[in-house]
């Protein structure tokens, strides 16, 4: 029984963090004072979506890869209903952005960094849907941890270094600057670690939602209709007009009405059965259903028997993730606009199936999408845009391996943000992936709030993706991808990773290592894994390297050799795993099993 193998049998795997074990609450982040804030909210009779949104403000405010004008993810189990309800807090394109635009610009794709790089601020409006719709508790309470990190709090080596190593670029727009660097004309102009790092704007900026939140309660109004006013405040009122303001001044394309018409979208996830396991994802404006496509063609192998790592796993996981992901590259996009993502087909055993088949002995580079249409009775209209597909991917370099941990192109396309996974004796269980505002970030005016870069994800050539091509108030198809799974109509295990186009990948193993190879929870958070770098980046350049993979550095000599017979394209890496953190049920016990990998500073605290 697979409940006995991962409760008395070990894989056998040293791991180097101990497993978390709670049957009151667990909260687990990218950061040790993340993760404190949503004890703290637990300590207090919080519920686990409570704990969620007060990480969720804590690494925003600590800038773990993100910040408070990016865009968040979320999947909730409510245990009251039994479903798993998707958050879907991406924002949207501004007024003004559209492919003329930015080709008159010379632009192949909308840029990396800077006010034009921004989609609308999400993560504010996400969790206060989630608090509201969810939670039990005061935006004060779950707000209160950031407010005093706001104030001030001992910034660790990892934020400030970043923001030493992108100080030029910062230096660029105004309102960056005077938060990110206090010693401005020294020669270290960002913050020393461990020095008190002081937002004085953000802080105010959240002071004022807890005081719409106190005045609406004031005047008798009910906990979720406070916490909606002080939404409106954010996106309708005076914060609104700074953000605008601010972000126009340096050259952004926001309108008040592009921030007064979003809306916070509670959606239906998208699901699989794999061998009697529910996985839920979020829809096909996010990378998700990728891994539910994975694990359709990976049902149609025998993986156990070919054994965890050995070449032949690793050569059939290789390839079935770029089925995937070739797919996504050109099929996926925002479900609000035209044309409708064929996901039907896609997400099909039938065409899973047909998929498992190009599986072979060695990898093939020139792979493409597949032709969905005909598993929901339809034809494909785009047939004709795939036969010219790869001539359009000028970045398209199968002939430049991955020179080390340091190739640019690596750093990019690994590039992470953080995740969050909480879950309560009660039932409720989250998993959130939000992301946006990263260093090096456009501060809109003095908000403190940190822009979204993630326009960069959308394409201008419908050739490469008719589904995601840019047109005002569209989301972009981002890599943001939280989990969650259930057996026998109980949550079985919620997971998240950061890592960009990794995500899913990671995601994945993780998800095989328990179910295939009976790892525990905190096994299968550090495992050496696998990546793929077949897929067109989502980032930068948006590059693509067919047949490389990054292996681990514990991978033997004899998997190299059989691999690098087979054509591939090796780097290795000493950290692969992620980092991905998970909770795992153990309903024998009524217990939790957190796992929070090895990889970074990511970090889970239960009781």
């Amino acid at each position: 029984m697979f409940l006995g193998l991962m409760l008395n049998e070990s894989f056998g795997q040293n791991t180097q963090k101990p497993p978390l074990h709670g049957k009151h609450w667990m909260a687990i982040t990218g950061k040790p004072l993340g993760a404190t804030a949503g004890a703290m909210i637990f300590a207090q009779g919080g519920n686990a979506v409570d704990a969620s949104c007060a990480m969720l403000a804590a690494v925003c405010t600590m800038w773990d890869v993100l910040s408070w004008g990016g865009e968040t993810q979320a999947l909730i189990y409510n245990p009251n209903t039994k479903q798993v309800i998707a958050i879907n807090a991406m924002g949207i394109s501004p007024t003004g952005a559209t492919v003329d635009f930015f080709k008159e610009k010379n632009m192949q794709y909308p840029p990396e960094f800077g006010p034009l790089a921004a989609t609308t601020p999400g993560t504010p409006g996400g969790l206060m849907t989630m608090l509201a719709e969810f939670g039990t508790m005061s935006l004060e309470q779950v707000l209160a941890p950031a407010m005093e990190m706001a104030k001030g709090y001992p910034i660790e080596a990892q934020t400030a270094n970043m923001i030493e190593s992108r100080k030029d670029l910062i230096k660029e727009w105004p309102y960056s600057k005077k938060v990110f660097l206090p010693h401005l004309g020294q020669e270290r102009e960002a913050p020393h670690a461990g020095e008190i790092f002081v937002q004085e704007d953000l802080y105010q900026t959240l002071k004022k939602l807890v005081d719409t939140e106190k005045e609406a309660l004031a005047q008798g109004k009910t906990r979720k209709e406070a916490i909606y006013a002080a939404y409106d405040r954010f996106y309708k009122g005076d914060i609104a007009e700074e953000i605008v303001r601010g972000t126009r001044e340096q050259g952004g394309l926001f309108t008040l009405e592009d921030l007064a018409k979003w809306k916070v979208k509670i959606e239906e996830p998208l699901s699989t059965n794999y061998k009697g396991i529910e996985v839920y994802k979020l829809q096909e404006w996010t990378q998700g259903p990728v891994l539910l496509q994975t694990l359709n063609i990976l049902e149609n192998f025998d993986l156990k028997s070919m054994g965890y790592n050995s070449a032949n796993y690793i050569n059939t996981v290789y390839q079935a993730m770029n089925l995937a992901f070739a797919d996504r590259d050109f099929y996926y996009g925002d479900p609000d606009f035209n044309p409708k993502s064929p996901m039907k087909g896609l997400l099909s055993k039938a065409y899973a199936k047909q998929r498992a088949k190009l599986i072979g002995e060695k990898n093939d580079p020139e792979i493409g999408p597949g032709d969905p249409y005909p598993f929901q009775n339809g034809k494909n209209p785009y047939l004709h845009l795939l036969v010219k597909r790869k001539n359009a991917l000028a970045y398209y370099q199968p002939e430049l391996p991955i020179q080390g941990p340091e190739d640019p192109f690596l750093k990019q396309f690994q590039s992470g943000t953080t995740s969050i996974q909480a879950a309560d004796k009660d039932g409720w269980v989250v998993s959130v992936t939000p992301s946006g505002g990263w260093i090096p970030a456009v501060i809109a005016g003095n908000t403190g709030i940190g822009l979204s870069q993630r326009m960069q994800s959308f394409v201008l050539d419908e050739t490469l993706n008719p589904f995601n091509v840019l047109e005002p108030g569209k989301r972009p198809r981002v890599t943001l991808t939280p989990s969650m799974a259930l057996k026998d109509g109980k949550p079985f295990l919620s997971f998240a990773v950061q890592g960009g186009d990794t995500q899913d990948q990671d995601l994945l193993q993780l998800f095989l290592n328990i179910v295939e190879f009976g790892m525990t929870v905190q096994e299968a958070t550090e495992a050496a894994n696998i990546h793929s770098y077949q897929m067109q980046s989502s980032f930068g350049a948006h590059e693509s390297k067919p047949g490389s993979i990054t292996l681990n550095t514990s991978v033997p000599s004899w998997v190299r050799k059989d691999l690098e017979k087979r054509g591939y394209k090796m780097n290795f890496l000493e950290r692969t795993s992620g980092p991905l953190n998970a909770i795992w049920f153990d309903w024998k016990h009524n217990s939790f099993w957190g796992g929070s990998s090895n990889h970074g500073e990511d970090y889970g605290i239960a009781w």
